[in-house]
């Protein structure tokens, strides 16, 4: 796709987002509302665009409160907003509504997606938690939104079985990426001419460069099969609605690299470009360097609930302390310490950096859509060394290959992951490599079995046949922790992902358990 240089169009909302703060009132003396008539008051205030009664309505509203929203109105010169909430589900002190929102883009179209409004108590009344990913998700601050006419040939994909992806929910940014990429040159009809769409945009207001979220106006032309599977992607999104932030669930089949699902809350296109820490969740990598070290499962280990290791000192979750165990079991609980003093020292070093290669870090995956460089870093044999056995420190991953990582374990070895069918993958600047082997799959897999059945995944209610690993990766010093758990059960390898969930195992488990009973 080739964008023309036309300016994001100027204009503002006519009838609405004009308010200035004010008087609004929220809870009538000696009555207090709860987070259904909050939610309602606020869709009400919203569809009149009335920013004034909406700040009232939310806990310490930023300062730019108004000018966030009425930034994306005048980007994208937004006729009308139409807002359908669905039920509240509240939880103790805290509530979410899932809604739908549909903006008339500049005249070119309709603008449909899903987002949450998150509502909490504070000091005896319900106030909206308001952030700017209510706006879209994902978004973590101010933002720069165009309105971007593009040209692009005519294009169409579709589900694995012929049918229709939607549009609206979180495969948007991903089909309008491969549009941006596909070439429709050596089509079944030959070259055809590009048309002009529009492009929806945003970028941080800092900086940086514009994400592309949806393209209005593009024309219907050569059909293209995906391998998306509609029922996969139906249980992963429904999945992840359950979920307390922001996430990513990422399904792949293990004996062909094939995407059949990608639900994601992170904005744009969060599962295949952001990274993060993998915090346990790389143990998987560890384990693998052990083994390639001549280890086995039942080999004798430590796990002391501190150790230090290169003047490092690390600790396990919650105290957990095993004594005298083995790796199988030390994988299971999921022992930093065990992990940590393990892997100190030059030669080890190497072998972790090596098994840390086969299964994709240091490479950049092409599945045919946008993905980021994952990174294992350099870190010479001491205490970085250790952080980076335990998934911490510098090493970053997308969710997109930790679910390659799951996946590598079940099938044996590593295959590229891919959106598209093998023959139309080049033409969407995709690629692929032959499949490599990955150290020690066949003890892996029965670690990865221990940690459902006796380890940290037990009693989640997991369907019979699941292997998987835990992970809480923490982020910063004494911010919050991301929530990670991949695993595989058949011929479906997963990763989930909760930015600043907390616990892997008390977050990130329950979300796996209800993809996969979904399915």
């Amino acid at each position: 796709m080739r964008a023309r240089g036309v300016a994001g169009l100027a204009g503002t909302l006519a009838v609405v987002l004009t308010g200035g703060l004010g008087a609004a009132h929220v809870v009538r003396e000696g009555r207090e509302k709860g987070p259904e008539q909050v939610a309602r008051d606020y869709f009400a205030a919203w569809r009149r665009g009335a920013l004034d009664e909406m700040a009232e309505l939310v806990a310490r509203p930023p300062a730019d409160f108004a000018d966030q929203h009425r930034a994306m109105v005048r980007g994208l010169t937004v006729y009308s907003v139409a807002l359908e909430p669905g039920p509240v589900t509240r939880q103790g002190d805290t509530a979410r509504v899932e809604f739908t929102a549909d903006r008339n883009v500049g005249g070119h179209g309709s603008w449909r997606f899903r987002s949450t409004l998150r509502l909490d108590r504070r000091s005896g009344r319900w106030r909206v938690a308001w952030t700017p990913d209510a706006l879209y998700p994902g978004l973590k601050g101010p933002a720069e939104w165009r309105l971007w006419q593009v040209q692009v040939r005519p294009v169409t994909f579709t589900a694995r079985d012929g049918g229709t992806l939607s549009g609206d929910g979180p495969l948007a940014p991903y089909l309008t990426d491969l549009t941006d990429r596909y070439d429709t040159a050596d089509g079944e009809d030959g070259e055809s001419g590009p048309a002009t769409a529009w492009a929806v945009e945003v970028r941080d207001k800092s900086g940086g460069e514009f994400r592309r979220l949806k393209l209005l106006g593009a024309p219907r032309g050569e059909k293209v099969r995906t391998t998306i599977d509609p029922d996969v992607q139906a249980a992963a999104e429904k999945a992840l609605r359950g979920a307390p932030g922001d996430g990513a669930v990422v399904a792949l089949r293990p004996s062909t690299g094939e995407i059949l699902g990608i639900a994601d809350t992170l904005g744009g296109q969060g599962a295949f470009v952001n990274l993060y820490p993998p915090g346990s969740t790389f143990k998987v990598v560890s384990a693998a360097a052990l083994l390639g070290r001549g280890m086995g499962g039942g080999s004798a280990v430590d796990c002391p609930a501190r150790a230090v290791a290169a003047q490092r000192t690390i600790t396990n979750h919650e105290g957990t302390s095993l004594g005298r165990t083995t790796l199988r079991r030390a994988f299971a609980e999921s022992c930093n310490t065990t992990f940590a003093t393990l892997t100190v020292g030059r030669s080890r070093a190497a072998g972790l950096a090596s098994a840390a290669g086969a299964f994709g870090f240091g490479e950049r995956l092409w599945p045919g859509a946008a993905s980021a460089y994952s990174d294992f870093p350099e870190t010479g044999e001491g205490a970085e060394l250790a952080e980076s056995a335990i998934g911490q420190g510098r090493v970053q991953a997308t969710p997109l290959l930790m679910a390659t990582v799951a996946a590598a374990v079940a099938d044996g070895s590593r295959r590229s992951p891919r959106l598209l069918e093998a023959r139309s993958l080049r033409r969407a600047d995709g690629r692929t490599a032959p499949p490599r082997p990955v150290p020690g799959a066949a003890a892996l897999r029965d670690m990865m079995r221990a940690v459902v059945t006796e380890g940290t995944a037990a009693r989640a209610g997991l369907p019979a046949g699941t292997a998987g690993k835990t992970g809480t990766a923490e982020v910063g010093d004494g911010g919050d922790s991301h929530a990670w758990f991949i695993g595989f059960r058949g011929d479906v390898a997963f990763a989930v992902f909760v930015a600043g969930g907390g616990s892997g195992p008390k977050v990130a488990v329950p979300v796996a358990a209800r993809f996969l009973r979904g399915l």
